[in-house]
C-alpha cells in the first residue's frame, strides 16, 4: 500500500518543491524522508554535495536511506533515466510498494545548460511511470533562473511545500512540450565564431576523422572516444532519417569540442527520441540514444525544415 500524498496513486508520483533557504530545503525532504523510513519505504537521497550533506546531518549513515552522489546521478539525462529506472526495477521486482527519491536536478543555477534536462523533467513522467516511485525534484530559488522555475512547474503534476502537498495547475502534457518547436535552444559561445570545421554530405567515416583531427588532444580518452560514436550516429541518423543537405560544423576550445549536425527535416516523431531506448528499435535504431550515453551533452533543435544535433564534449563554458 503507498502511503502518504501518492497513497491510492497508479505509478510515477512526479513533485516539485522551491526552497530559498536550507531551513526550508529540509523542512520539505525530512519530513518526506522520515515517513517513507517509518513505513518501511526505500529512501533514495540524490543530491548534490552541500544538500547531500544537509540530509546526512539529520540522518547519518545508519538511517536506511540510500545516498547517491547527485554529480554522478545527473551526470546526463539519459544515463540517469537509465540507472533510475534500473535501481526501481529491481525495487519492484523485490515486492516493494512505493519507493520514495529525492535528489538534484541540474540547471544554468549550477553552470548546466537547460535544454536537455527541461527534457529529462518532462520525459520522467512517463519514464518511471511503470514504478511505484514517489519522487520530489526541489528547485532553490536562489539559483534556478527563473525561466528554469516557470518550467519545472510545467513538468510537474504535484507541488510540496512545508505545509502539504498539491495538484499544480500549471502543469501540461509532456508530450507535447517534448514535440513542440522551440527558438530558445542552448549554444557554446564558441559558435558565436565561424567554425574551425565545415562538412557538406560528409558521411559517417569522413565526420569521425575530421573531427577526431580537430579535437586532438584537448579531451580526455573517455570524452574523445564518445563525441566520435556520438558524431557517427549523428551523420548516419541525418543520412537516413533526415533530408539533404547534412551539414557537420565543429569549434574547438579549452578542454571542450562543440559539434553541430544539421538536415533539412524535421527530425524525431519519438518525444523521447535519445533519452529512452526503444524497446523495438530495429539494428542500430539505438545510436542517439547510445549518443546521449557516452557524449558529455547532446542537445536536439527542431524548426520546420531544419533539425540540429548538438554535441559537446570535454568541459562546460563557464
Amino acid at each position: 500500500m503507498r502511503t502518504g500524498a501518492a497513497a491510492g496513486h497508479r505509478g510515477y508520483f512526479h513533485e516539485t518543491a522551491f526552497y530559498d533557504s536550507d531551513e526550508a530545503f529540509l523542512s520539505t525532504i525530512v519530513p518526506f524522508f522520515t515517513a517513507g523510513l517509518e513505513a518501511g519505504e526505500p529512501v533514495v537521497a540524490a543530491f548534490a554535495a552541500t544538500n547531500q550533506n544537509l540530509i546526512h546531518d539529520v540522518f547519518g549513515d545508519d538511517s536506511g536511506i540510500r545516498y547517491l552522489g547527485g554529480e554522478a546521478q545527473y551526470l546526463r539525462p539519459a544515463s540517469a533515466i537509465r540507472t533510475y529506472r534500473e535501481l526501481f526495477g529491481r525495487y519492484a521486482a523485490a515486492g516493494v510498494q512505493q519507493i520514495r527519491v529525492a535528489g538534484d536536478v541540474p540547471h544554468p543555477g549550477v553552470g548546466v545548460p537547460w535544454d536537455s534536462w527541461r527534457r529529462y523533467e518532462a520525459a520522467v513522467n512517463h519514464a518511471y511511470d511503470e514504478f511505484p516511485v514517489w519522487g520530489v525534484c526541489p528547485y532553490d530559488t536562489r539559483t534556478a533562473p527563473d525561466h528554469v522555475i516557470a518550467e519545472v512547474r510545467r513538468t510537474h503534476p504535484h507541488i510540496a511545500h512545508a505545509g502539504g502537498h498539491a495538484a499544480n495547475p500549471a502543469f501540461e502534457d509532456p508530450v507535447g512540450l517534448l514535440l513542440a518547436h522551440r527558438s530558445d535552444h542552448w549554444c557554446d559561445p564558441l559558435e558565436q565564431q565561424p567554425p574551425h570545421l565545415e562538412l557538406l554530405d560528409p558521411g559517417s567515416g569522413p565526420a569521425r576523422g575530421s573531427v577526431a583531427a580537430l579535437a586532438g588532444d584537448l579531451l580526455t580518452a573517455e570524452d574523445h572516444a564518445g563525441l566520435l560514436v556520438a558524431v557517427s550516429e549523428a551523420v548516419t541518423n541525418a543520412e537516413k532519417h533526415g533530408r539533404a543537405p547534412v551539414v557537420l560544423r565543429a569549434w574547438a576550445g579549452p578542454r571542450r569540442v562543440v559539434v553541430t549536425v544539421t538536415d533539412s527535416g524535421d527530425g524525431p516523431t519519438d518525444p523521447f527520441a535519445g533519452l529512452l531506448a526503444k524497446r523495438d528499435a530495429p539494428s542500430g535504431g539505438l545510436g542517439l540514444w547510445i549518443s546521449h550515453q557516452v557524449c558529455g551533452y547532446v542537445g536536439l533543435q527542431s524548426a520546420p525544415g531544419a533539425f540540429t544535433i548538438r554535441l559537446l564534449a570535454g568541459d562546460l563554458p563557464a
